[in-house]
């Protein structure tokens, strides 16, 4: 059985990118599962395929073979490039795969100390669990599937989180930098935590200064490393339940945390019409942007909350500021700082242009698997 594709889908192919839509498949088997493609009698790739999705082909290899073993053989590759840092931090987190990044489309396992979270959106991986979990083995304290994510259902699946080996403890304490914290296996975010920003935080232990805001805390990932350095850090998130975790962290660090309940626009229009000043700010938010109809709103969004960070810096003050919006673009990024940067009156030189972790691979053919932008402003 193959999967065949028009020549809009081998020409995606053949370019490298991983995913062809249903609009460009000719013809395919009524099943999920993995299979060959091709361009009438030309092989272009192995693929998890899906009839009942919309993203309807996954490459995964781009050469012939047997299609499941092709497909664990890229499993083994992507923990072998992650084994020496497992073995220099093993009270790290890192994540183990990738998804379309270490061309396992639809599977993505994170390490918190050695416990391990898998999450697979893609059909095609449910069969093979048992599979997966023996690979997984040697590098597992613990692994949970955590395959409680609405994507999938688009592809059909069922929605469930359940241990697949060893005992999952509920929270784990792992080790970032300077400082420890800790994760909620079954009942974070994502996998627990989000480790694609984990460089990114460490980099915060350099600053030092008075005062420090992050705002979109969540667990005060990047308050905690700041807490370090600053004299009085303030931890801003719109989650109760999220702000406790980050003072029982800053609790278990020893270290002076502030934090507070609040819609952050509002509470930076608030603070700027106050007259406050910081020397460092941390802005992470959520993905404002989930699709292309949302990028124009999302825009807007982000410029005005970068735009009211900017006022409230010192002199010389630093802005720390992310997007994890796929939609927008790494220039329009910066389209954006540049904009805010003007309407706030403020000129701000570029120090550092940074983006996810070396663990969340980026393929250059395959632009979704660069979601992550990280500026690092000082103002001029």
């Amino acid at each position: 059985m193959r999967i065949s594709v028009n020549e809009r889908g081998a020409e995606r192919l053949l370019g490298r990118h991983l995913w062809v839509f249903r609009r460009d498949v000719v013809s395919g088997p009524e099943e999920p599962g993995l299979f060959p493609v091709y361009f009438g009698r030309r092989f272009l790739a192995l693929a998890l395929y899906n009839p009942q999705s919309d993203l309807t082909v996954r490459a995964y290899r781009f050469q012939e073979g047997e299609p499941e073993e092709a497909l664990l053989e890229n499993l083994k590759r992507a923990l072998k490039r992650r084994e020496k840092a497992l073995e220099e931090e093993p009270e790290g987190g890192f994540r183990l795969v990738h998804a379309e990044g270490d061309f396992l489309p639809g599977l993505v396992v994170d390490s918190y100390a050695g416990h391990l979270v898998l999450q697979a959106t893609a059909y095609a991986w449910e069969g093979l669990l048992p599979r997966v979990v023996e690979v997984l083995k040697p590098y597992a304290k613990s692994l949970l599937a955590k395959n409680d994510a609405p994507t999938r259902t688009l592809e059909g699946l069922p929605l469930y989180v359940r241990p697949l080996l060893g005992e999952v403890p509920p929270r784990v304490e792992v080790k970032e930098g300077g400082i420890r914290y800790l994760v909620d296996l079954l009942e974070g975010q994502k996998t627990g935590a989000f480790l694609d920003q984990r460089d990114n935080r460490i980099l915060m232990e350099r600053f030092r200064g008075e005062r420090a805001l992050d705002v979109f805390s969540y667990m005060g990932g990047f308050a905690l490393h700041l807490a370090l350095g600053f004299k009085e850090v303030l931890a801003v998130d719109s989650s109760k339940a999220a702000l406790e975790r980050a003072e029982e962290n800053a609790r278990l660090n020893g270290l002076s945390l502030k934090t507070l309940e609040a819609n952050a626009f509002d509470l930076l229009r608030a603070l700027e019409k106050a007259g406050e000043r910081f020397d460092l700010i941390v802005l992470d938010p959520p993905a404002f942007a989930k699709g292309k109809k949302d990028l124009e709103r999302a825009y807007r969004a982000y410029k005005e909350v970068n735009l009211r960070a900017m006022r409230l810096l010192k002199e010389g003050g630093i802005l720390a500021t992310a997007s994890c919006s796929h939609h927008l673009t790494e220039p329009l990024f910066y389209e954006m700082l540049k904009e805010a940067a003007q309407d706030a009156r403020r000129a701000f030189r570029i120090l550092e242009k940074r983006g996810q972790g070396w663990d969340h691979p980026v393929l250059l053919n395959h632009p979704e698997t660069h979601y992550l932008k990280f500026a690092l402003l000082q103002m001029a």
